[in-house]
């Protein structure tokens, strides 16, 4: 076989390797995606604020199975900030978006998990990049919230 031929095979499979490790690992920034489900262990004290938020309006799909939004919501997509809020408007956690799915009506649905909420503020108001808070008493907190 011709060594150019050789050369050239070599550094497809190469970038295709490579491709594929920094698509395992997340991307550019090496950062993965959790699920709600995986969660981890909480402080003494504090819970996991999971949940779902949903978008409809500027919705595209990702390419990955997924999608992210457009047109007017660029802010929102996986790894999208979430920021927790106690009843005086302190931040008292934060966390992102996680994985997202595209139903077939078209409404793009994220995952939320927010590690370490203290407990015991009784009220709490959550929110999506800069999308405005959502609130929640603490049993909606603790127990799956929708935000939106």
């Amino acid at each position: 076989m011709h060594p150019l031929l050789v050369a050239l095979a070599g550094a497809v499979l190469g970038a295709g390797a490579i491709g594929t490790v920094w698509a395992i690992v997340g991307g550019s920034d090496n950062t993965v995606m959790k699920s709600p489900s995986s969660a981890e262990s909480q402080a003494p004290g504090t819970f996991a604020l999971t949940g779902t938020f949903e978008l409809t309006d500027g919705v595209v799909a990702d390419g990955l199975g997924g999608c992210t939004g457009s047109d007017g919501y660029d802010d929102i997509f996986e790894g999208a900030a979430v920021t927790v809020y106690d009843g005086a408007g302190t931040v008292i956690a934060t966390g992102q978006l996680g994985d997202s799915t595209l139903d077939s009506d078209r409404t793009c649905r994220f995952g939320v998990a927010v590690a370490d909420v203290p407990a015991g503020k009784g009220v709490y108001k959550v929110e999506v990049s800069h999308r405005g808070t959502v609130q929640l008493t603490e049993t909606e907190a603790q127990s799956g919230a929708s935000l939106g």
